[in-house]
């Protein structure tokens, strides 16, 4: 196996509110993104999802930990070719579209912006090529660039993002909830084409969402979080075949079946953490198998994996 694209090792994100109480959204998580994967975070709301996003491209300050993307820390205070590798080659996808993008600003300015920073264009001419080229890309009209983001769909502006994203031929993409705002028919087909992008730029994806069903059809490796803390991991496979932690098999239980007669059977299992007795913070990464590991106590271990 190649060496990690990207290595969070023990990542700590805590936000002050006043002298007695800080929220503690992120508290000692690790994972690994190789070169060309997909790894999908899951979770539910508050969480911690977004919150690593935002810290793995240094929209925040990290509290503590360490993060690693191909080859060159970037935790601290980030010098000049160091930020300027970063912003070129790691770019993010927003839940919010409508939000995320300038509205004052044509299409061609919002996804030509990457080029104009960085100068990555001979003239004018190669400029409105390589966006035209996006946007083909993207399942777009070339002659989309003349407008503005309100003109849009969601699905549409959902796609114009990608574009942004993509036009600097980025190594990571963060896709932060990038589907939750779009329905149904229109969340397969930004997937599907994520997963055509991916198969010819060889990009990595750190896939946050909500929907399952979406994570195990994207995903190489999953991640489950819960109130800040990495409490299961492994591929797709392990997770959604063999769950160990009871956060992780109450979220499987959840998800509908589209067999009317078999989700009149579904039943789901509730997980109450105050009431469980668990301690995430006395817990330590344990080896199920391979790669799949979980967040527990060796009494626990023991008993999770002996039902």
């Amino acid at each position: 196996m190649s060496e990690p694209l990207l290595k969070v090792e023990n990542l700590k994100q805590y936000f002050p509110i006043s002298r007695s109480y800080t929220v503690k959204a992120v508290n000692g998580v690790s994972f690994e993104i190789y070169p060309g994967e997909t790894y999908g975070l899951v979770g539910e709301s508050g969480s911690g999802k977004t919150t690593i996003g935002r810290s793995v491209i240094r929209l925040y300050n990290p509290t503590g930990g360490r993060i690693l993307f191909d080859g060159k820390d970037i935790t601290g205070k980030l010098d000049r070719p160091t930020n300027e590798m970063l912003r070129a080659n790691m770019q993010m996808i927003f839940q919010d579209p409508m939000a995320s993008l300038n509205p004052r600003k044509k299409v061609a300015d919002i996804i030509g912006e990457g080029l104009d920073i960085h100068h990555r264009y001979a003239s004018r001419q190669d400029r409105a090529d390589q966006v035209s080229e996006m946007l083909k890309k993207v399942g777009l009209s070339p002659e989309h660039a003349a407008r503005y983001p309100h003109q849009f769909s969601g699905g549409q502006r959902q796609r114009v993002g990608i574009a942004r994203a993509l036009i600097m031929n980025p190594k990571l993409i963060i896709a932060d909830e990038c589907i939750s705002a779009l329905d149904v028919s229109i969340q397969a087909q930004v997937v599907n084409l994520m997963k055509d992008i991916q198969e010819e730029t060889g990009c990595a994806y750190l896939f946050i969402a909500h929907d399952l069903s979406m994570v195990k059809y994207i995903s190489d490796r999953i991640g489950v979080l819960h109130l800040g803390y990495m409490v299961e991991a492994g591929t797709k496979e392990e997770i959604f075949e063999h769950p160990i932690h009871p956060y992780t098999r109450s979220l499987l239980s959840a998800i509908p079946h589209p067999n009317p007669e078999v989700e009149k059977r579904r039943k789901s299992v509730s997980y109450d953490y105050a009431a469980s007795g668990i301690d995430y913070a006395k817990g330590a990464e344990r080896l199920v198998s391979g790669t799949h590991t979980v967040l527990a106590t060796p009494e626990e271990f023991e008993d999770w994996t002996s039902r």
